[in-house]
């Protein structure tokens, strides 16, 4: 069977409680699955459960940049910026379809927090830490060529600026390659399952009580090393444990904002620090859309559905017209939004911002394992770090080698013959009757698995006339139900396409066909069809209508 298929989900869940698993990983997000994967390449029998979706919490709620962290800098957090700095090159060669260099462009204002010599200083140091090969390596530009490269940038204040490298990403799809790797390589991983509670021998954890979100069952899944990787929810698994003490969580949001390029025509993406309190923010070209972001507050409210604010909003809208004045961006040129949490590690005294983005490993009398802290870009260390301590534990005594591992879809001949693939395949696809720029698109969601999606192309002409469906769509659906876990409209539409994001008005259109297509094939019950359709429209609203006022005094920080 394929094991990573939304049909298969229980037999997964039967299989994962038969057996006793040397770990069993708790958290379906990018530090869960990094986990999953370099403990099974390691030859460790691994288990994960994620009780929504995968990536559903931070990891498809990012500003979906594999970035070094040049503003930790100014913290002094060297050693990070050494760490994630280099990690970014490595992610981008194993997954070069989910990963792509964006030049940043950091323009230089007067009275802004950045100047010409700190600057520059500061890339050089960067370019320094991360080991940024010579090509990627920052430019200081005048005012001219900032504008060049940006026109919309404001023109009276400005005194230059540098440009330099980040990875842009697809933080959900990044997350669901790291995953499909490592149950190609034997592990077993399911979403909808519930972590209740744990199972105890002597005071020592040995197991946990799963429930299966979809049917209500319930699991005993045995395992010899149980490590709590649940993003936000880590310190709800600790006071579960009877061991949240000492260190403790504290949740911080990130509001981001979608605006179409006919409304915010943005040619390049710019770093830039806002006027009110000098934080620093992204606006980034994408898809014929321009996502703006993000805020850093407190906060502690549900976990998850995390909404904006009236003062988050209007704070990155502000923010926008300081820098780009003639876009004179409104609340109603917001297409869709996407907030996230960040599950800091508590610092008295720091604001949101100023808390470390460092991760930190927890360990329990229990012998429960916890992680929390850290970034994206980080999250091949963190599972380094952790499944080197589980494997001692366990008397194995293989080295981490998923920096040389490439990912599902990253079978592309290497970062530097990816465009080359991307060209061969797009022809492919038009010869199947794509438009060029459908080809295109798809061959970079899906890489080196775009052949999957081609054959399902060929042989579903007839289905697709069925189901009133684009040929297209339907392929994209049966192999996100077939290979990549996909058991709602949700986690089609959001996590595996990233369309309610940034193509939201093509989900309204496709909804329903979709979740007639879905609940025909999954043989769902009036009921759940109907669950299921309110649970898409209910994300529909919250992308389209972000706000909610009961926290709006929040601060800003």
């Amino acid at each position: 069977m394929n094991q990573f298929s939304s049909f298969e989900r229980e037999k997964v869940l039967k299989k994962m409680s038969e057996d006793t698993l040397d770990l069993l990983v708790i958290g379906g997000g990018i530090t869960g699955a990094g986990i999953a994967l370099d403990a099974q390449v390691r030859g460790l029998n691994t288990g994960l459960i994620e009780m929504q979706d995968f990536a559903a919490g931070t990891s498809s709620r990012s500003t979906k940049l594999v970035h070094g962290g040049l503003r930790y800098l100014k913290q002094l957090e060297v050693k990070l910026v050494a760490e994630v700095g280099k990690e970014r090159a490595i992610v981008y060669e194993n997954a070069p379809h989910v990963t792509t260099p964006e030049w940043m462009l950091l323009p230089l204002i007067k009275g802004g927090t950045f100047g010409r010599f700190s600057t520059s200083l500061g890339l050089k140091v960067y370019d320094f830490l991360a080991g940024v090969k010579r090509s990627e390596r920052r430019q200081m530009l005048n005012k001219t060529n900032v504008l060049k490269k940006e026109p919309l940038i404001r023109e009276d204040r400005l005194k230059g600026g540098g440009i330099y490298v980040e990875y842009r990403t697809d933080d959900a799809r990044l997350t669901l390659e790291v995953l499909k790797e490592a149950v190609n390589r034997g592990a077993v991983a399911t979403n909808y399952a519930k972590a209740e509670g744990f199972i105890y021998v002597s005071g020592k954890v040995v197991g946990v009580k799963v429930k299966d979100i979809l049917s209500g069952k319930m699991y005993e899944v045995y395992a010899k090393k149980i490590v709590n990787a649940a993003g936000p929810w880590v310190d709800t698994l600790r006071e579960q444990d009877g061991s949240k003490q000492g260190k403790y969580l504290h949740l911080t949001k990130g509001v981001h904002l979608v605006v179409d390029q006919s409304r915010f025509p943005l040619k390049q993406a710019v770093y830039f620090d806002t006027e009110k309190d000098g934080r620093m923010v992204f606006a980034i070209p994408r898809d014929g859309k321009t996502y703006v972001g993000t805020t850093d507050t407190f906060y502690n409210d549900d976990l998850v559905h995390p909404r904006m604010t009236e003062k988050d909003r209007d704070y990155i809208i502000k923010a926008v017209n300081f820098m780009f004045p003639t876009v004179k961006l409104t609340a109603e040129d917001i297409e869709s939004s996407w907030t996230g949490l960040r599950p800091l590690i508590h610092e008295e005294g720091k604001s949101a911002s100023e808390i470390s983005r460092k991760d930190e490993i927890f360990l329990s009398e229990s012998g429960l394992i916890s992680i929390a802290g850290g970034k994206l870009t980080g999250y091949r260390k963190m599972a380094e770090r952790i499944v080197d301590f589980v494997a001692k534990e366990l008397g194995n005594n293989q080295r981490c080698t998923t920096d040389r591992i490439t990912l599902s879809g990253g079978d592309v001949g290497g970062s530097a013959k990816f465009q080359k693939f991307v060209n061969r395949k797009t022809k492919e696809g038009m010869k199947l009757g794509l438009t060029e720029k459908e080809a295109k698109r798809v061959v970079n969601l899906y890489g080196g698995n775009i052949d999957k999606i081609y054959s399902l192309l060929r042989s579903n002409e007839a289905e697709s006339k069925e189901h009133q469906l684009p040929a297209l769509l339907l392929a994209q659906l049966q192999y996100g139900m077939a290979e990549e876990m996909v058991v709602t409209p949700t986690d089609f539409f959001n996590r595996r396409t990233g369309a309610i994001f940034f193509n939201i008005d093509w989900v309204s259109e496709w909804k329903e066909a979709v979740v007639a297509y879905m609940a025909k094939t999954c043989h769902w019950s009036g009921e759940e069809k109907e669950r299921y359709k309110v649970d898409l429209d209910t994300e529909l609203y919250y992308a389209r209508n972000p706000l909610n006022e009961k926290d709006s005094q929040t601060k800003i920080g």
